[in-house]
């Protein structure tokens, strides 16, 4: 399962990413070195992972890149 306030990655958040990741309503706050998501997301998330989807899915369908937010 994925933790919902953890860096990203090593690789730190670009200012082009944090100005797109701040327009997602999910998104609590961003900064070069991680994302804090909103309440709503991480109650959303748990019980849709809980029901069987996938990280991946859960996260694009709350409009992520996840390339971007590095889910490969």
């Amino acid at each position: 399962m994925c933790t919902m306030n953890e860096n990203v990655s090593k690789k730190l958040i670009t200012e082009k990413e944090i100005k797109i990741l701040s327009r997602n309503p999910y998104v609590k706050s961003v900064s070069t070195k991680g994302i804090t998501y909103t309440d709503e997301f991480k109650q959303n998330f748990s019980k849709q992972n809980e029901s069987g989807k996938f990280s991946r899915d859960i996260f694009k369908e709350c409009g992520f890149d996840v390339e971007m937010i590095r889910m490969y």
